[in-house]
């Protein structure tokens, strides 16, 4: 453990960062591995594609409900324990899940590991900041954020060819193991630290219901809608720009999951350079820029875009597109303080509303203007997003308030 200035002990080295960005890594990992195994899910257990695919629906949007009232619920926990025994308890949902022997109980298995991963996942957001030294937290938590980037682009294909080689069942126990490591290496490295200090859940509440939180989970709304929309849709999208898919998009796709990881980390560096608020604009004001240019060159090159081209406004758009995730959490902890995990809680709800509209009116755009549609729709969600930040940052400004009563671990382990 270590002493900065300001007499706040933190733990020393890398490890328990380590152990954060892999709780988020295999929770990401778990929701969305079920796409890459839809047909094998849905022919075990005689339901069509499209009933299987309510499997994700109904994760999300039990995380969506629950994670605002769960971080209430265990605010007063100690971290690591809700840390390390959440992992556990989704372990041993996931090899449920894996011996399900029909629909029914796997539905239930989803709802459960969405209440154990809305429970974990602002928690471990939030002990970023908590843990970070003050020039920091940017960073550590878009490392956080990282892992859920990450585990689309590696854990979710890696999730898909278990489930090709030994069936989509293997999937699930290969998460459940992977969780079992992360929750051991979490017991070891992450200090013990008490839960939020004694504040009434009606003070809490209406510490949530200031317009500055309000309008910041707005924003992620609007920013995941437009972002995601895009990544929901990016087969038809880059087919109607180049008129080729296959090995094309599998280019357009890695070079989407590089630019969204270096987005994530580097979002969260420019939060500590530039501050959370100038940070949040650029990178909304980069995701317009991207969709927006999606859209003109779909106007403009009637199926002939060149590959190069599309790659490289891809890249933009993924590297901002996941880029704000640091800032926006980032700010939601400042302008909470007392009710940071609650906020951020709130803030992930909005994430995965957002997910739900990109699909909704992604499909809407697709079935009248096709993928130029599509970018259109993302380019005009993105700039009221945009306006609504601008408007927020300059009325609640996001000014870091440190609270050595919050941060202060209660009681140390050695490193």
């Amino acid at each position: 453990m270590t002493v900065d200035v300001s007499g706040v002990v933190r733990p020393s080295g890398s490890g328990w960062l380590v152990c954060l960005l892999l709780t988020t890594f295999v929770i990401g990992t778990d929701d969305f591995v079920i796409a890459g195994l839809l047909p094998e899910i849905a022919g075990d257990v005689k339901v069509s594609e499209a009933a299987a695919g309510q499997l994700v629906t109904v994760f999300s949007v039990t995380y969506a409900i629950a994670a605002p009232i769960l971080a209430v619920v265990t605010a007063r926990l100690p971290r690591k324990a809700l840390v390390v025994g959440g992992l556990g308890v989704f372990a041993v949902a996931n090899v449920a899940t894996a011996l399900a022997p029909g629909y029914g109980l796997l539905m239930t298995m989803r709802v459960l590991t969405a209440l154990v991963a809305a429970s974990i996942t602002p928690a471990v957001f939030a002990l970023a900041g908590r843990l970070s030294a003050p020039e920091r937290i940017g960073r550590s938590i878009g490392t956080v954020a990282a892992g859920l980037t990450v585990s689309l682009f590696v854990g979710v294909p890696a999730g898909t060819l278990v489930g090709d080689a030994f069936g989509w069942r293997a999937a699930f126990v290969a998460v459940a193991a992977f969780s079992v490591l992360v929750a051991c290496a979490a017991a070891y490295f992450l200090p013990h630290l008490s839960g939020a200090p004694e504040v009434p859940v009606a003070q809490k509440l209406r510490i949530l219901g200031r317009p500055a939180i309000l309008m910041c989970v707005a924003g992620t709304v609007l920013g995941a809608s437009s972002g995601l929309m895009t990544y929901t849709y990016i087969a038809p999208i880059t087919e109607n720009l180049t008129g080729r898919n296959g090995a094309v998009l599998a280019l357009f796709i890695g070079v989407v999951g590089v630019a969204g990881a270096i987005g994530t980390f580097a979002g969260g560096r420019l939060t500590d350079r530039w501050g959370a608020d100038k940070a949040l604009l650029a990178t909304f004001g980069g995701l317009v820029a991207a969709t927006a240019a999606l859209a003109l060159i779909g106007a403009a090159a009637d199926h002939r875009a060149p590959v190069w081209l599309v790659a490289a406004v891809l890249a933009l758009w993924g590297f901002t597109a996941w880029g704000f995730n640091p800032p926006m959490n980032t700010r939601a902890l400042h302008l909470a303080q007392d009710a940071g995990t609650e906020a951020v809680a709130l803030n992930t709800s909005g994430l995965y509303i957002g997910i739900a509209l990109a699909g909704a009116a992604g499909g809407a755009a697709l079935a009248s203007h096709q993928g130029t549609g599509v970018s259109l729709t993302a380019t005009a969600l993105g700039l009221v997003a945009l306006l609504l930040m601008i408007t927020s940052v300059r009325r609640y400004p996001a000014i870091p308030t440190p609270t050595p009563d919050a941060t202060t671990p209660q009681t140390t382990t050695a490193m």
